[in-house]
């Protein structure tokens, strides 16, 4: 007997749930057990239907799709959101993975993507189209470089409030020079770098010479 896949369907168009309900109600491997038009109404139908995935739409009212899709990853981890959306958007598809979702599909994809989409994620894996998952690498990429930018322009910022002496000495620093080397080097005395180095520590707050070096690396 084939273990079917109890599938909700929420989306605040009826017609277009019912689109839905009619492209996949024969399909064996597929029970149709619910639906809703909005987010309250699927959150009610999860709790008492406990389907294995949720065919959520984005644009709805009363909740968003993301809103719903955080709530169910929270509170109902065996049930897995799907994203089924008319937005072809980088940014969307990387927030509907933040707030949980398995998956994200457009609303103009075919029957046998949808059917391997549902397939997939039952099996307990995320599902993007190709075009999709490159999508959201990209997005990924652009958002871990953006906060490495930003982290750098912090760093060049707090470097900038150190004095020229203090820039030379976080040189040797980072360089791993001791503080006797860089007396020897500077021609100051162990007690004068040291004073130094306590300055720089607490200009760029940091807690230790590892972050300190971190820091002037970034």
């Amino acid at each position: 007997m084939v273990n079917k896949i109890k599938l909700m369907v929420v989306d605040d168009h009826a017609v277009v749930r019912r689109g839905i309900i009619n492209l996949l109600e024969d399909e064996e491997n597929i029970e149709i057990i619910g639906e809703a038009a909005d987010g309250t109404e699927a959150l009610e139908g999860i709790k008492e239907l406990k389907p294995d995935i949720v065919l959520l739409d984005l644009s709805m009212p009363k909740m968003t799709g993301f809103e719903v899709a955080r709530i169910i990853s929270q509170k109902y981890p065996s049930v897995k959101p799907l994203i089924f959306s008319m937005h072809n958007n980088q940014e969307y598809m990387v927030t509907a993975v933040e707030n949980g979702a398995m998956g994200y599909l457009l609303k103009d994809t075919s029957k046998d993507e949808i059917l391997k989409a549902l397939d997939i994620v039952a099996g307990g894996q995320k599902y993007f189209p190709p075009t999709v998952s490159a999508m959201i690498i990209d997005g990924l990429l652009n958002q871990r470089k953006n906060n490495t930018v930003t982290i750098r322009k912090e760093a060049s910022a707090i470097v900038d409030t150190l004095s020229k002496q203090e820039k030379v000495i976080l040189s040797f620093i980072v360089e791993g020079l001791s503080s006797q080397e860089i007396s020897e080097k500077l021609n100051l005395s162990v007690r004068t770098v040291s004073n130094h180095r306590a300055n720089i520590l607490r200009k760029t707050q940091v807690r230790n010479t590892a972050e300190l070096v971190r820091l002037a690396v970034e």
